[in-house]
């Protein structure tokens, strides 16, 4: 199955100390999953998707999963074929 990156709405959290941790990713209109920890932050690329960025390993719903800050968006690997932005609304 294709991977692509997705780019994503999140909300986070900016810490005193400049520090940025992800609370939240809205997957899609109505779809918003909280993250429950976030395991690790690392400079990584994704060589499923393409792109390079920080790296936060998470957990979402008792799953790991990797989400990508990449300057100032947010992106995850999905997938299945890229969906248009106003497909489905």
């Amino acid at each position: 199955m294709a991977v692509y990156k997705k780019y994503v709405d999140m909300i986070v959290r900016c810490l005193p100390d400049g520090s940025i941790r992800p609370l939240a990713v809205r997957w899609a209109p109505g779809k918003l999953y909280e993250i429950d920890r976030v395991l690790d932050v690392r400079p990584a690329a994704s060589l499923k998707a393409g792109g390079a960025g920080i790296r936060y390993t998470c957990r979402i719903q008792g799953h790991q999963t990797y989400i990508w800050q990449e300057e100032n968006k947010w992106f995850v690997e999905a997938k299945g074929r890229p969906v248009p932005e106003n497909e489905g609304c």
